[in-house]
């Protein structure tokens, strides 16, 4: 079975507030997630949130159930999004085949019951970054490409946190049931993201970090906006941030992260910020 699956549970404030360095990485820090020719996910109690890997690269890989769904098939009632942060590759949803080339996205929508991924070229394989979330609804399967995305430049290079955001599954762009995903890239020079802080309680977030130049690091800051702690990452590592934690880093070199949120609301504004000087 080419499918392999890890459960995290869900950790209050109180209890993150005790754990040393290990303890914070095993419970937050997601890594590694491409194994050729394998689907890594990682199971989060907080919003059912899953998050994985897949690398096609001898062969094509079947999205397989997996026995914490307790479902026939993985979309059974959950939806998925995908974005694509290697070579280029296809993805075939019941027999309907979509190229996603670099940094482009799909959206698969609850009841779809194959799903297969493959790289056109194994010597440059597709890196597929996969979320999921439980869904209600049956939204159509739909290819979303740069072109596509609603796209929001912030910040400035005065603050070092100069970025465009590319909003790709999101409300504004198609519908979903709950999930939500995007990338930010920082410009040359910039080494901040989504500062200031800010936490929302009616949505956990996942990151994963990309194009991490060799021999460069992440610095993810997560807690209570009063009670903040670190996290070092390296490239294509993901990271979870609880509903109650700031979601923020900083990085030795400029570099990409995808977003993907889930719960309560579609509202991407919905934020309750964290003035800079009040963080500790």
């Amino acid at each position: 079975m080419s499918t392999s699956i890890e459960t995290r549970y869900a950790s209050s404030p109180q209890e993150a507030k005790s754990w040393d360095t290990a303890q914070a990485r095993q419970a937050l820090l997601i890594t590694p997630l491409f194994e050729a020719d394998a689907i890594r996910l990682v199971y989060s109690h907080y919003d059912r949130f899953i998050t994985g890997g897949v690398m096609p690269v001898k062969k094509a890989v079947k999205l397989e159930t997996v026995d914490p769904l307790k479902a026939a098939y993985f979309l059974e009632r959950r939806e998925l999004g995908i974005i694509n942060t290697g070579g280029a590759g296809t993805v075939t949803v019941d027999g309907e085949v979509f190229s996603i080339d670099y940094k482009e996205a799909l959206y698969i929508g609850k009841g779809k019951q194959e799903v297969i991924f493959a790289s056109k070229n194994a010597a440059e394989p597709a890196l597929f970054y996969i979320n999921s979330t439980p869904a209600h609804m049956n939204y159509p399967t739909r290819h979303i490409t740069r072109k596509e995305a609603d796209v929001v430049v912030l910040g400035a290079q005065e603050t070092s946190n100069h970025r465009t955001i590319n909003k790709l599954l999101v409300n504004s762009v198609l519908p979903t049931c709950q999930l939500q995903m995007g990338m930010t890239e920082l410009k040359p020079g910039n080494t901040w993201n989504t500062m200031p802080a800010h936490t929302h309680d009616r949505r956990m977030e996942v990151y994963f970090y990309f194009e991490v130049p060799q021999g460069q690091s992440v610095c993810h800051f997560w807690g209570q906006p009063q009670e903040t702690r670190h996290i070092w990452m390296q490239n294509n590592e993901a990271v979870i941030s609880p509903p109650w934690s700031i979601h923020s880093g900083a990085g030795t070199s400029n570099y990409t992260f995808i977003w993907g949120m889930a719960g309560e609301n579609l509202d991407y504004g919905d934020m309750d910020h964290c003035a800079i000087p009040d963080l500790r």
